[in-house]
């Protein structure tokens, strides 16, 4: 791994390195051993992500309202750098000599984040996806029409129409923009918050500090991320139980290999 090359961007921001592709196979490696040294608790978060996407896939049929399935199917994904914080503090922990502990004990951490910065983080996220969601409505509305709204729940031959393939290509160009910023605000700016004491905004522009020195890696960590959490969701969001432990895992790792050296003390 290079030496530190880049300067904190605020008080209590840590400096930045410059990374390595190798540093992303490292980083998965180690977020698979930690999944592997603490399995429960990466099956718990993830468990709580799937929970919630059925939830939301079921209440969307009761109440027949599937064409909402469309942009949250591309929309929900955003949420899992936040639902990943509690495996973050477990990675933090195991790298720290840390084998043993009670599970209460990460429960714990969470909780007191709601004193810190993280719960202004997460209405970033939300408020996010929230404005993902309305905007994927807006394009459907545009392209399709809004007869389209009600008679999509009954059939989906309008996505099949020109109208509709050009909806979802303009529509998944977007998702992907919006997928790319939130990806830049928080690739490191989560873990950040829970390993110091700093503001979320110092934390947002020391994530966007950190794709700007290294672009190419974080693109690529960034593909691994969309790739694997796409396969993941295919079979009904199950392997999400796995797929969602290691990155959640190894996002911890790609943080310290980002901006402190793999060995250094942890600061709290």
């Amino acid at each position: 791994m290079s030496d530190i090359t880049g300067h904190p961007v605020g008080e209590g921001a840590p400096a930045i390195r410059d990374m390595e592709m190798s540093d992303l196979t490292r980083a998965l490696r180690l977020g698979w051993k930690d999944f592997l040294r603490k399995p429960m608790m990466g099956l718990f978060f993830a468990n709580v992500y799937v929970m919630g996407g059925w939830l939301i896939y079921l209440l969307l049929f009761v109440l027949e309202y599937e064409w909402l399935a469309i942009p949250l199917t591309f929309g929900f994904p955003l949420l899992g750098p936040f639902l990943a914080v509690g495996m973050y503090e477990v990675s933090r922990r195991l790298e720290a000599g840390q084998d043993t502990w009670a599970r209460n004990e990460i429960f714990g951490v969470i909780w007191r984040q709601r004193l810190r910065q993280l719960p202004s983080m997460a209405w970033v996220v939300i408020v996010y996806f929230l404005f993902w969601s309305f905007f994927a409505h807006m394009l459907f509305a545009l392209f399709l029409g809004p007869s389209a709204l009600t008679n999509v729940t009954s059939s989906y031959a309008y996505l099949l129409q020109p109208e509709g393939i050009t909806m979802l290509i303009v529509g998944g160009a977007f998702g992907a923009v919006f997928a790319l910023v939130l990806f830049v605000l928080t690739v490191v700016s989560l873990p950040l918050l829970l390993d110091r004491e700093v503001d979320f905004v110092t934390a947002m522009i020391t994530s966007v500090a950190v794709v700007r020195q290294n672009p190419q890696v974080m693109l690529v960590w960034g593909a691994v991320i969309a790739g694997l959490t796409f396969l993941a969701m295919l079979p009904g969001l199950l392997g999400l139980y796995v797929v969602l432990p290691i990155l959640g895992h190894a996002t911890w790792h790609i943080y310290r290999f980002a901006t402190v050296a793999a060995g250094d003390g942890v600061a709290r």
